[in-house]
């Protein structure tokens, strides 16, 4: 099944606007793809518009009411991101990143998974659904132009507005597997830390004071090694993974199979069969990068600072902030006296978890299943969405699937979209609004 040429036209339209979040030269091509999503909304009869945030970039606020008895009828959230990635080096595109093209069955573009290709999805089946008076649920869009550099208006905009809905729908991520669809029912949080240690005034000499001295590097290193580990202090909380989800998870690929093709080497203290539950359902200590002494040049010196970034990827389940004080009371307890840290967690957002057996997800799992002819495996994401946890926090059951591929290079050079996903994905969401009528009201 190949897309309509329409579609097609609408979708280029939005992915030649380069709306990069991140370089300053191009917020107003960010309030330019936000005044899009807007615009083809308000063409089917949404009300709202664009809600300036503090932090200066547009987020769309859309309303369509259901097509029948909108007094008695469900409320369902959308939500998507208009901004994108940097194209990066522009010498490895094989075409302009701003210029879609269809090439070997995929569309060429930045934003054509993240997110732009998906949100049209969306866009397209509820304004479909809006012009043949055939829906069926109270519809609340909202589109950010700051996802991509970690922004949390739209999470600050879910508060103080008191949004309330339903169930939400995001889509946004991809299949695990060609032509097999899955929800994510889960995200991991994060917690990131930047760490450093000092030892003395200055460098020195190693042969007149090594191994009497303190070396940061050393004491450094024992840090890290109190939390690598993950120790039962920071796996306090876990939500185990339902029955449900380790099935779905036993038709994935093998986890050594992921790391060769990404170019990674498996744990040995991780099983093959504990892959998933070791990415998406437990936390896990990375060291993102160590500065200390000379890496580049033959000096025997006794370095006394040590600096490291550490992250934390949080389970579902568990507490943030006793999280990160666990985090710190480890670090510091594996200081030497005359040793100094200072630790500052620079940012910090909860994991997520959708309960597998709501409504909600059982009824999205039935449309999917009707639409494209094989129902959705329960996943999770090892990913952060700071989103999700907010949507938790109010009681709204979020659908969060995506019809990206595999070799989608989302964030890299040639991202593409397999363009008989198109249709495929917007049949999906047309079905999943349509039984979203079924949603019971109190839900959220």
């Amino acid at each position: 099944m190949q897309p309509e040429s329409a579609w097609l036209d609408e979708l280029y339209s939005l992915l030649r606007i380069p709306s990069i979040s991140a370089v300053a030269e191009h917020r107003a091509d960010v309030s330019a793809a936000a005044q899009w999503a807007f615009d083809y909304l308000a063409a089917a009869g949404a009300t709202g518009g664009l809600r300036e945030t503090d932090a200066g970039f547009p987020l769309v606020d859309a309303v369509l009411e259901a097509s029948v008895r909108p007094d008695e009828a469900p409320t369902v959230l959308v939500y998507g991101h208009v901004d994108v990635q940097p194209p990066g080096d522009l010498s490895l595109w094989e075409s302009d990143p701003f210029e879609p093209e269809i090439r070997d069955e995929y569309i060429y573009g930045r934003g054509a998974v993240d997110d732009k290709g998906n949100l049209y999805l969306l866009l397209r089946a509820v304004t479909e659904l809006a012009a043949n008076d055939e829906l069926p649920v109270n519809l609340r869009v909202l589109c950010d132009g700051e996802e991509e550099i970690g922004g949390h208006s739209v999470v600050d905009f879910l508060e103080s507005d008191d949004v309330r809905a339903d169930a939400c729908v995001i889509f946004d991520s991809m299949m695990p597997r060609l032509d097999r669809p899955s929800f994510e029912v889960g995200t991991r949080g994060l917690a990131y830390f930047q760490l450093t240690v000092t030892t003395g005034e200055r460098d020195l000499h190693s042969g007149l004071f090594g191994g009497a001295a303190l070396n940061a590097a050393h004491v450094l290193m024992d840090a890290l090694q109190a939390v690598a580990s993950v120790p039962d202090e920071l796996r306090a909380g876990v939500i185990p993974p339902s029955e449900s989800e380790l099935q779905s998870w036993e038709a994935l690929d093998t986890g050594s199979t992921l790391l060769v093709d990404d170019g990674g080497r498996p744990r040995p203290d991780v099983a093959a069969n504990g892959f998933y539950e070791a990415i998406v359902a437990h936390p896990a200590v990375d060291v993102n990068g160590i500065s200390t002494g000379e890496a580049d040049l033959v000096k025997t010196v006794l370095p006394v600072q040590a600096r490291a970034n550490v992250s934390i990827r949080l389970a579902p389940g568990q507490d943030t902030e006793e999280i990160v004080a666990a985090f710190e009371r480890l670090v510091r307890g594996a200081i030497p006296d005359g040793a100094d840290i200072s630790i500052t967690c620079v940012n910090a957002s909860p994991a997520s978890r959708v309960d597998p057996d709501s409504p909600a997800i059982r009824i999205a799992r039935q449309a999917f299943a009707h639409a494209i002819g094989r129902e959705p495996l329960l996943t999770r994401s090892g990913g952060t969405i700071p989103i999700m946890p907010a949507l938790e926090a109010r009681g709204i059951p979020t659908v969060l699937s995506g019809f990206g591929s595999p070799g989608h290079n989302m964030h890299s050079p040639n991202e593409r979209f397999l363009a008989r996903y198109l249709p495929l994905g917007v049949a999906a969401a047309r079905e999943l609004f349509r039984r979203f009528g079924e949603l019971p009201r109190d839900a959220a």
